[in-house]
């Protein structure tokens, strides 16, 4: 067993052009000063992070490395989630997902896919060159339109769809083996990845490719009325990563799981501050402990209602406090007998 790392943040939600949001020194102090010991980057913010430089440069690499380290913390992972999305897109997203990326290959599908492609490519080698293990990013998603099977589904076409998913990651795949990192998908409604199936569906068709990984957050189980605890019993070998997000789902006569077109205050289905939801982070942190899972613990906030600096500022401790101090012995060992070999086969009755 393992001590899980943490607590830990994810900058995404929180960067922003005021200070201390809008430089990675500042927003380190931040966080360093809310008693946070680790923070995971999204590349995509030019603010905090610079992914060409880090993909190219080692001393850009350790210039950020010592930011993060004169305040206290270590950088735990990076993020492409809004770059993975754009490795798959249906043509019904084209136009919401374009904002997604650089300015000069909107509007192009092809230029977009290419370019979203380059960046992962770049996020192996700054992840390497950071000295990280893991990776943090979306599956994108071909066959989303057609979660629910109604019109009835062609034959074949979640197959093709999967079959050409795969395709698109494997060269990413295997960069990420080059570089010594895993690629930790999170499993998310909205990708192709969204649930135990579908990732099983996809690990197949990537040759249970070693450095095929899951994020796991179990605010968007809640959502699908998933069992998010049963998922670590049957995945956890392949669970790398780990956001720390609360949520509730509290249907009536009136929205389910859809929603209804809703807001997010107005749905069933909400994201939650730590705390404030339903999640079982007991259990969850018992079982990943059990299992020996040596990651951090990162804060994911996108509560509905609180303020995220309050979200922030409540989810250190929250993480802090569930954090198992794994045992370096048995709770029994002061009633243990001493025996041996000998004595056992005796007290088994077994004769030599």
């Amino acid at each position: 067993m393992n001590t899980i790392k943490g607590p830990a943040i994810f900058l995404a939600q929180f960067a922003g052009d005021e200070p201390p949001f809008n430089s990675l020194d500042a927003i380190c102090e931040w966080a360093a000063s809310l008693g946070y010991a680790g923070i995971q980057i999204p590349t995509w913010d030019g603010r905090l992070f610079d992914l060409k430089q880090a993909s190219e440069s080692q001393a850009y690499c350790e210039d950020v490395a010592a930011t993060a380290a004169k305040h206290g913390v270590a950088i735990t992972e990076l993020s492409t989630h809004l770059q993975g999305q754009l490795v798959a897109v249906h043509p019904a997203y084209d136009e919401a997902f374009d904002g997604f990326a650089a300015p000069e290959v909107r509007g192009n599908p092809g230029a977009r896919q290419e370019w979203a492609v380059d960046q992962l490519m770049r996020a192996a080698k700054a992840s390497a060159n950071l000295g990280l293990p893991v990776h943090a990013t979306f599956s994108g998603a071909l066959a989303w339109p057609y979660v629910y099977p109604w019109p009835q589904r062609p034959a074949g076409l979640v197959e093709t769809a999967f079959d050409e998913l795969a395709k698109r990651w494997m060269p990413i795949l295997n960069a990420f083996d080059e570089a010594g990192v895993d690629l930790c998908y999170e499993i998310h409604p909205g990708e192709d990845l969204h649930d135990g199936a579908t990732f099983e569906m996809f690990l197949e068709r990537v040759g249970n490719h070693p450095r095929c990984n899951i994020l796991y957050d179990p605010s968007h189980f809640v959502l699908q009325a998933l069992d998010y605890r049963a998922f670590i019993d049957l995945y956890h070998p392949r669970i790398r990563m780990f956001h720390v997000k609360d949520a509730e789902l509290n249907p009536d006569g009136r929205v389910g799981v859809y929603g209804g077109f809703q807001s997010w205050v107005d749905r069933a289905g909400r994201f939650r501050s730590l705390g404030d939801g339903q999640v079982d982070f007991g259990a969850i942190f018992s079982k990943l402990t059990q299992y020996g899972y040596d990651g951090w613990a990162v804060l994911e906030w996108e509560c509905c209602l609180k303020h995220p600096e309050d979200g922030a500022r409540e989810g250190a401790p929250f993480i802090r406090d569930h954090i198992i101090r794994v045992t370096e012995k048995a709770f029994d060992d002061f009633a243990g007998a001493g025996t041996d070999e000998a004595a056992n086969r005796r007290m088994l009755g077994i004769e030599k």
